[in-house]
């Protein structure tokens, strides 16, 4: 008897079990919904960091030694001041050579057109002669061979002055060698003094008096400050309809308590083909004038601002391929799963929903494991704004 009511017991604990998993399975949900917004913003991340538009590593294009320094780090420098010199002494002395063979080439050129003057005056003369003689040849008054001698000796001047020409021409080569050599050279000896190529300010200097610089050799890095800006990266799945004069926000890494704002100045035509991020460059309006090279920054870039939203999370979209989906959605009380369109996606992880919803619908905010098609649903009461949490009977 006693097992008999045992087994009865047990029976009806069983029952009891089986009929709570059924009423757990097919009780109404209580489903947190995603609420309408207005006046949305569109924002999307970047993470970036502080550089310039206008920088410069400069150095010399010849190797020295360093013996005068005019420049050191966060100093303002104007255009065309001398920052730094290196030993001349050498390239001072080829300087000196060059003006002595200017200044012999000038002479040859000279003592040149002065034998050509002596040869055009020479020829004048032997001309004379030789028509005179060549006269008095008609009248039988000179020998033959007189005139004839007459004749060679003015063909000779002519062929003396074009010898003298042609050293003319030669003697102005070497002086224009010589004095483009000179030119060189004087280059060169420029190329010893170290100038600011613009106004700017000197962000480091890499070495000392006394040290010895190769060519090309970065010794100042300078900015120009007003160039300032930030370089962000854009994951390239958000990065479309971002364009140049879009605001934006920035947060430095230095200052996390403070949000600077600024302008998109630039969007890069070439994206990093391995981060698959886009480049876009951001002018900072009310950034601290004392600025970091480098310094990481985090940019909020406003696309566009929608007039009302459904803003959906991405994590309660299935399938989603960056256009279309499937979402849960509570309709006539029952849930149902409906392929949508999207638009807009956000830095926080939503999308716009643009098509796909019916008539009185409401999307589910985040979907659960009890979720299958016609169950009893309800949506979860809640403020505005898009509702986050799972589901739960």
């Amino acid at each position: 008897m006693r097992r008999v009511v045992v087994l009865a017991l047990v029976g009806l604990a069983v029952a009891a079990a089986g009929g709570g998993l059924l009423w757990a399975r097919n009780a109404p949900l209580t489903v947190p919904v995603v609420r309408p917004e207005t006046d949305f913003a569109v924002k999307v991340f970047g993470l970036g960091t502080v550089e310039a538009r206008v920088l410069s590593r400069t150095g010399f294009k010849v190797a020295g030694t360093l013996d005068a320094l005019n420049a050191d780090h966060g100093d303002t420098v104007a255009a065309g001041r001398l920052l730094a010199t290196i030993d001349a002494s050498e390239q001072q002395a080829r300087v000196a050579k060059a003006r002595a063979q200017v200044a012999s080439a000038e002479a040859a050129v000279a003592v040149a057109e002065a034998a050509a003057r002596k040869a055009e005056a020479l020829l004048r003369q032997r001309v004379q002669t030789n028509r005179r003689r060549q006269s008095l040849l008609e009248r039988q008054s000179v020998s033959q061979e007189a005139a004839e001698e007459s004749q060679a000796n003015e063909a000779i001047a002519g062929a003396d002055l074009l010898v003298a020409q042609s050293e003319i021409a030669s003697a102005r080569a070497k002086l224009d060698d010589a004095r483009a050599q000179l030119v060189s050279d004087l280059s060169v000896l420029g190329q010893h003094e170290l100038k600011a190529p613009f106004d700017a300010l000197v962000v480091s200097r890499a070495k000392e008096l006394g040290a010895v610089v190769g060519a090309g050799e970065t010794l100042f890095t300078l900015v120009a400050p007003e160039t300032v800006w930030i370089l962000a990266y854009v994951d390239e799945a958000r990065s479309g309809g971002i364009a140049v004069g879009q605001p934006a926000e920035v947060r430095l890494r230095s200052l996390p308590q403070r949000l600077f704002h600024g302008t998109v100045a630039r969007v890069g035509l070439e994206s990093d083909r391995v981060n698959e991020e886009r480049r876009v460059y951001v002018t900072c309006t009310d950034c601290p004038p004392d600025f970091h090279l480098g310094e990481q920054a985090e940019v909020f870039v406003t696309k566009t601002v929608l007039p009302r939203a459904l803003m959906v999370p991405e994590k309660a979209i299935e399938r989603f391929d960056g256009a279309t989906g499937f979402l849960w959605v509570i309709r006539d009380g029952r849930l149902a799963r409906l392929p949508a369109r999207f638009g807009h996606r956000t830095h926080d992880g939503r999308v716009e929903l643009v098509d796909g919803l019916p008539d009185g619908a409401a999307v589910a905010a985040a979907t659960a494991s009890g979720f299958r098609e016609g169950r009893a649903a309800a949506a979860e009461a809640a403020p505005g704004g898009s509702a986050t949490g799972g589901a739960r009977p």
